[in-house]
């Protein structure tokens, strides 16, 4: 099974009082990821693409400081439904994992307001990306 793998910088603005990374903004690095499997598997820019984010659960196993310059995050697409893509993630540092996630991307009509079904061009190529 192949997994998607990127690299996303830690800024300063990243970290708050406490001297770790805020956990708000392990959301953003999911999406940043999302963003980029969207750009490197789909050839699609996520933000010209109607989906929606249906769900997001955050496990946090370990704080992300400054120190540590960037975070690995990698995507998996265990399945694939008939509307929508589940992932999981694993955001990790150089000490390890600081948190594994899972969320769910909708295929979505904004003028009907409902799922619709995934193109079958983003299926076939995610089942073969991921050996479905």
């Amino acid at each position: 099974m192949s997994t998607f793998t990127t690299e996303i910088p830690v800024r300063f603005r990243d970290v708050d009082s406490m001297g770790h990374v805020n956990n708000a903004v392990y959301a953003t690095y999911l999406e940043q990821a999302r963003v980029a499997y969207f750009r490197g598997v789909l050839d699609r820019d996520l933000s010209a693409v109607e989906t929606v984010l249906a769900s997001l659960s955050i496990d946090y196993r370990a704080p992300i400081g400054l120190d540590d310059e960037a975070v690995t995050v990698t995507v998996d697409v265990p399945e694939i439904g008939t509307t929508s893509v589940p992932m999981t993630y694993t955001i990790e540092t150089d000490s390890g994992v600081a948190a594994e996630a899972e969320s769910v991307q909708v295929s979505y009509d904004a003028e009907a307001g409902e799922p619709v079904v995934l193109p079958e061009d983003w299926r076939s190529t995610i089942r073969e990306y991921h050996d479905l």
